[in-house]
């Protein structure tokens, strides 16, 4: 393998700027300072970043059902969603792909899973519409739509994508169930049931769902206890008993934006799964209408999720930061308060997360979580050089500190850190994530070197576990590095690549930290030759 020299890397870049009269160095200074008022001008009054997500044909699929639903069960007249349905169809027919079939998002590839969705949303909005007397005519025979999900191996196909994992799988074949399109015989129960357990003994009961769905768990696993086909008595009896505690487990998760996760397909799934058995006016589902309704996009779509704004807002600072010439005049006292109010202050209902942590947006529905957190930590450190406040300085202090015991306390066994919650290493999206490890190593670092430097105060047992925590990191990243050098992230795919993995992004999100820590050992050179290997000839 070819070495290539490491000494000059680093991540915290010189206060002083050498000039440079190399003409590309110049072009290189014009466009970083476009990029840079662009950036600024984004700003909301506030001083942050909200950005867009994209819309989704698959959060639209997921609405118009829910939406259908409601009205298919008389839980409200038809007048009363029959424009937001019609918009939201007019939306997936200008997204089908050439292919017959539909991606997440307008510039996705097709996928059997939000097909699948489409197709129950355009059953499910007929069968609603009908009602208005104003309805559409369903296409005859089949389908683009149709030849599509036949040529990706129909149900087998959709659940070859997930395998073990009824995260998703489940949910979309409940939808299929809701809207007619399959049997509930082949619809997988949900352990709803174990649900009324507390929170901190999930991760021993071998939920077949994600740690961040266990509200489709209760929704969909009781949709299937009233309308599947009958089990044994007894067991059904255990069951009937689990659904009033299970319901308050459900509605005490939900957060006052009435979107679980502020995510149209999870609040989705909940709500067309509450309508379907007779709930559709419960306190639980008319929150859930609430939001979807006010979540829908002009040209009538639905994105996944509300809005990335603590995340989207911790890379730009962290973006402008690294300008050799920022002078760190965006570090306004409104940006810096908001980006600290946005830390969870008390233990989370949906996860059971301590205080401390940050989630992806400053909305209700969000949950700390172990690649926002770090992400806030570095943007945080960034502030203390601007801050001329004692009690600003003191508070952002405190979050440091805070964020970084909570991303200590969220390491798994394996060394590895997950997205949500400790311990739930059954499923993938649960597992430790490379990509997460790095960026929380590189939080904890400049956790420490503040506190080094006598501006974070660092408690014993935070000394204590630092070098620990630090060497079950890396140990944990040099066993997921692949053959050639690359590492796979958890979260953030490419669809280019037939096993969807982004080992570009994966890599050059773990080679920070092995920057940051001055690790310019053969792993991190495994790393590098891999990047410098894999970019494109345009460069």
């Amino acid at each position: 393998m070819q070495y290539i020299p490491l000494d000059s890397l680093s991540t915290r870049p010189p206060v002083t700027p050498t000039p440079n009269p190399d003409p590309i160095f110049a072009a290189a200074r014009v466009a970083l300072d476009q990029l840079r008022e662009e950036l600024l001008a984004m700003r909301t009054p506030g001083g942050h970043w909200e950005g867009e997500l994209s819309a989704s044909a698959l959060s639209t699929a997921t609405a118009i059902s829910a939406l259908s639903a409601l009205v298919l069960h008389r839980a409200i007249e038809p007048s009363e969603v029959e424009c937001l349905i019609r918009r939201g169809l007019a939306y997936l027919d200008s997204q089908q792909n050439s292919d017959g079939g539909y991606g997440d998002t307008d510039r996705s590839h097709s996928n059997i899973a939000t097909s699948y969705l489409v197709l129950a949303a355009r059953k499910l909005a007929v069968r609603a519409l009908q009602l208005t007397g104003a309805f559409p005519s369903p296409p005859d025979g089949r389908t683009p739509l149709d030849d599509y999900i036949a040529s990706s191996g129909g149900l087998d196909g959709l659940r070859r994508r997930y395998g073990k994992d009824k995260t998703f799988v489940v949910p979309i074949l409940t939808n299929l169930a809701i809207a007619g399109l399959v049997d509930w015989k082949i619809v997988p129960r949900l352990p709803f049931e174990a649900a009324v357990f507390p929170g901190s003994m999930y991760r021993f009961l071998q939920m077949p769902v994600v740690s961040y769905a266990i509200p489709a768990l209760v929704a969909i696993g009781q949709v299937h206890h009233f309308r599947g086909p009958r089990t044994w008595w007894p067991l059904r009896q255990i069951r009937s008993l689990a659904v009033a505690p299970t319901m308050q487990v459900l509605q005490r998760m939900q957060p006052d934006s009435g979107g679980y996760l502020e995510a149209t397909p999870l609040t989705s799934f909940v709500l067309m799964s509450l309508a379907a058995s007779g709930r559709g006016q419960h306190p639980v589902a008319i929150r859930c209408l609430e939001f979807i309704t006010a979540s829908i996009r002009t040209e009538g779509s639905w994105p996944i999720d509300t809005n990335l704004a603590t995340w989207v807002t911790s890379l730009a600072i962290h973006a402008l930061a690294q300008d050799p010439s920022d002078n760190g005049s965006w570090a306004t006292p409104s940006l810096i308060d908001w980006h600290l109010g946005c830390q969870h202050q008390k233990r989370h209902p949906f996860t059971g997360a301590d205080p401390g942590g940050w989630g992806w947006t400053d909305h209700s529905g969000a949950v700390p979580d172990g690649d926002d957190t770090p992400a806030a930590i570095l943007a945080i450190d960034q502030y203390l050089t601007q801050i001329d406040d004692p009690a600003r300085m003191a508070a952002a202090q405190a979050a440091v500190a805070r964020g970084a015991s909570w991303l200590l306390n969220l390491q798994n066994r394996d060394g590895g850190l997950p997205t949500f919650c400790r311990g739930w290493g059954k499923l993938p999206f649960d597992r430790s994530g490379s990509d997460l490890t790095a960026h929380a190593l590189r939080a904890i670092e400049a956790w420490r070197g503040r506190s080094l430097a006598g501006q974070v105060r660092l408690n014993s047992r935070g000394l204590q576990k630092f070098p620990g925590a630090v060497a079950r990191g890396f140990h944990f990243l040099e066993k997921r590095q692949n053959r050639d050098g690359s590492w796979f992230p958890l979260w953030f795919g490419n669809q280019d690549r037939t096993d969807e993995e982004n080992p570009v992004y994966g890599t050059a999100k773990v080679l920070l930290a092995y920057a940051d820590y001055a690790r310019f050992d053969s792993i991190c050179q495994g790393g590098l030759q891999y990047l410098v290997t894999h970019q494109n000839r345009d460069g």
